[in-house]
């Protein structure tokens, strides 16, 4: 008797004209680890509601690790959160996160993602949200994807411009023992600026079940 693979989801892969994401692996988790250790942002700023990177480097490997299996293991029909690694060139060099809850009702989904400070600059946040954004519009059937940046996150507020983001109000939130502004963004398959290039997209179909889909 023939059974269906326990965890498609290592199956499935996203690919753009420079990238590709996949469901963190634990191989592919270490190198994230190391990515993280050379730097995210410079030391004086925290782009993250939760200041991860504020954690010595041996601490960071550890909390990371959890993070990740935590998040992994929780995946299931009414709440996924896909942390895909993001590789350039088959090296790690960040992660991008789409996250829906109760989807299948909802279609909404939520994004989030890093890469490591030496290869910011080059359009690779752009080009990774642009593919969670096609996929999830495309392929999952979302109406709309939310995000958020600190105000003084111009990086980010940057890439969601482009991208179509708009605006939908604010909150105020501790970052590092301070109160800071996060602006609140939203991205529907009508707004969205599409890239001049086409998102690959293999093994989804095994997928759908463990999405709710």
């Amino acid at each position: 008797m023939t059974h269906p693979d326990p965890w498609p989801l290592r199956h499935l892969v996203l690919r753009t004209p420079r990238l590709e994401l996949r469901p963190d692996d634990d191989a592919g988790l270490l190198e994230l680890v190391a990515e993280a250790r050379r730097g995210v942002h410079p030391p004086e700023r925290m782009p993250f509601v939760v200041p991860w990177t504020d954690d010595p480097p041996d601490r960071l490997g550890v909390e990371t690790l959890r993070f990740h299996w935590l998040q992994r293991a929780s995946v299931g029909p009414d709440d996924w959160p896909l942390n895909l690694l993001v590789r350039l060139d088959g090296r790690v060099i960040g992660s991008q996160g789409v996250h829906g809850t109760h989807f299948a009702v909802v279609r909404s989904v939520l994004t989030g993602s890093w890469i490591g400070l030496r290869h910011q600059g080059r359009g690779i946040g752009t080009e990774m949200r642009a593919a969670v954004l096609a996929f999830a519009f495309d392929h999952l059937g979302a109406v709309r994807a939310r995000s958020g940046a600190f105000t003084d996150n111009l990086a980010s507020l940057r890439v969601s411009e482009r991208l179509g983001y708009r605006r939908n109000g604010s909150e105020w939130v501790p970052r590092r023992g301070v109160p800071a502004e996060q602006v609140r963004l939203v991205v529907t398959p009508e707004t969205f600026v599409r890239p001049d290039w086409e998102l690959e997209v293999d093994g989804l179909d095994a997928c759908r079940p463990l999405l709710g889909l």
